[in-house]
């Protein structure tokens, strides 16, 4: 499993606090100028990102797009997690000092063919079936207290099927793991530093 380096990491988390800032005062997405990315974040990877407020989950949105550069979907993601998650009201300025981020990376999608190869902490997962999909990251097994079982159930309810149907042969499950990184959303972000120009993201 591969992980950034530290100068990549700092570079990874300026853009996703700089793109929750700029979203949630409402402000173009900054957009790094070309010869400030390192080419471990151009290199194309999924990933999500997650908002926490005072240790509480307050935006969570992936994007999946394994062909798409690391720096194009964070922006994306980190945005989107701010204002658009359904589950919750968009963020406003006065929670941004309380915000803490936090970026997984993930490795490519393997088919699961038997759901005793899972293993807890290890192995997000992906559940499929009649249309119906749904995704939990490897450390919800960690917050929750859950055992791989629990874990499958868990997701099989996220996508609106039964607890077991992860038992079922017509339900395809996928694994992956991912590399997370965190960081507190401060005052000064990349969205103010000489290393960002604004201008309006690019139409998906």
């Amino acid at each position: 499993m591969r992980k950034l380096k530290a100068a990549d990491q700092k570079l990874l988390m300026d853009l996703a606090q700089a793109a929750v800032e700029a979203a949630v005062r409402r402000g173009p997405v900054p957009v790094p100028e070309p010869e400030t990315l390192t080419p471990a974040l151009m290199a194309p990877a999924a990933l999500f990102v997650t908002i926490r407020e005072s240790g509480e989950l307050r935006g969570c949105i992936g994007m999946m797009r394994f062909e798409t550069p690391l720096w194009e979907n964070v922006l994306e993601a980190a945005a989107a997690a701010a204002l658009h998650d359904p589950r919750f009201r968009p963020i406003e300025q006065s929670e941004l000092p309380a915000l803490v981020l936090e970026v997984s990376v993930l490795e490519p999608l393997m088919a699961l063919p038997d759901p005793a190869g899972f293993v807890a902490g290890r192995h997000g997962i992906v559940v499929e079936r009649d249309g119906r999909r749904a995704l939990l990251l490897p450390q919800v097994a960690a917050e929750m207290g859950w055992a791989a079982e629990e874990m499958l159930d868990a997701v099989c309810r996220k996508a609106n099927l039964p607890g077991d149907a992860w038992r079922d042969r017509t339900t395809r499950l996928h694994v992956f793991e991912a590399t997370s990184y965190s960081a507190n959303v401060s005052a000064a972000t990349a969205a103010e530093s000489d290393e960002c120009r604004s201008q309006g993201s690019a139409p998906r």
